[in-house]
């Protein structure tokens, strides 16, 4: 692998990483909070590990998405 390959791997990577924690924070107070008593309605069903991994799944999905995003769109400026 070149070396600007993996400048372009690690950059969009970090990013990620930025937002599946910004997901793993929202969903940790989601469930903190018991919002619309999501985390009373997981605990009460027969596979609350099932419905935690889906949850978080899709927050990782989409918020690893959206800082991968920022971070592509942020290429644009000169400032960094």
């Amino acid at each position: 692998m070149k070396p600007h390959e993996r400048a372009a791997i690690a950059f969009l990577l970090r990013h990620m990483l930025y937002g599946v924690a910004g997901g793993l924070s929202f969903g940790a107070v989601l469930l903190w909070q018991d919002f619309g008593q999501l985390r009373s309605l997981m605990m009460a069903s027969e596979q609350p590990a099932l419905w935690l991994l889906l949850l978080f799944f899709g927050l990782f999905v989409t918020f690893g998405s959206v800082g991968m995003g920022v971070g592509v769109m942020s290429l644009g400026r000169d400032d960094f």
